[in-house]
């Protein structure tokens, strides 16, 4: 199972790909050395067995290194969605859709993205949510029809179009 995660292919548009690798040059030239600096600090204090700030700057030493250990494996195993390329025909990864929710009687656009770049709160849902799955493949004009937990929801795609990079 853990061999599979790490195997799976990371699909990101460029700009959450250009945020990943921004992120991991931050994180390797400018927070490592941050922390070393906390921790040589801290040192310098003496005992290390009752010294809060050693201990903190140890803890975040841990969490930089697995956030970049976490980047790397996201980046070493990429496909990037080039999304001038995308077939607006239908619904795919790299595109923004405009969809009616029926039940509701309200529109909502989506830009439809990778699991690893997904974001609700941002507008960006995954191709493997329930919404992106049912999302995927479809046409404007069509109907899709998704299971939730409080039923059974029907969006209506109304437009496909390319997403603008922020």
């Amino acid at each position: 199972m853990a061999e599979e995660i790490q195997n799976k292919k990371h699909v990101l548009t460029y700009e959450g790909l250009k945020r990943y690798e921004d992120e991991l040059h931050d994180l390797k030239v400018n927070r490592r050395q941050e922390v070393a600096q906390k921790i040589k600090e801290a040192r310098e204090q003496g005992d290390l067995s009752e010294n809060a700030e050693y201990d903190a700057a140890k803890d975040e030493q841990r969490d930089i290194e697995a956030r970049i250990e976490e980047l790397e494996k996201i980046l070493k195993n990429v496909e990037v969605v080039v999304e001038d390329e995308v077939d607006l025909g239908q619904v795919s990864i790299g595109c923004k859709v405009k969809i009616h929710d029926i039940e509701y009687d309200e529109d909502l656009e989506y830009k439809i993205v990778g699991s690893t770049e997904a974001n609700s709160l941002k507008g960006k849902i995954s191709n493997e949510s329930p919404v992106g799955k049912a999302l995927i493949g479809a046409r404007v004009g069509d109907t899709v029809a998704v299971e939730t937990l409080a039923g059974v929801a029907e969006y209506k795609i109304l437009e496909i179009q390319r997403s603008e990079v922020a």
